[in-house]
């Protein structure tokens, strides 16, 4: 995953285009390849990373435990710790988080259509 160095330009355009345009702002925290589809898993409630991981084969460990801590980090879920052995690490929905379902859904219902339309102009 190639991260934007803060000090580039493409990192102050990214900023500046976030702080005037919400739609930017909303795009750079669920905008990427599994951002969108973790959630929607989690739209039916708290999983387990294995249990992720087996809904997400193509993602590696690495890059799903890097998307669930960029979606800890932006308040968009929470992580649960439960003092067992072996320990016990639960990820679910956060209230903004959940507050994602119909733009999920709207996108679902688009993507469809779309790729729909394109399937039946080939």
């Amino acid at each position: 995953m190639s991260e934007i160095k803060e000090t580039s330009t493409n990192f102050a355009n990214k900023t500046a285009l976030a702080d005037e345009c919400p739609e930017a702002y909303a795009s750079n925290i669920i905008g990427g390849q599994w951002t969108l589809v973790i959630c929607s898993w989690l739209l039916s409630g708290k999983m387990r990373f294995g249990e992720l991981r087996k809904k997400l084969p193509n993602i590696t460990e690495r890059m799903l435990t890097l998307q669930l801590r960029k979606l800890e980090e932006h308040k968009i879920i929470s992580r649960t710790i439960y003092a067992e052995v072996p320990p016990r690490v639960e990820y679910e929905l956060t209230p903004i988080g959940y507050a994602l379902k119909p733009v999920i859904k709207a996108l679902e219902s688009w993507g469809e259509e779309h790729r729909d339309l394109l399937n039946n102009q080939l």
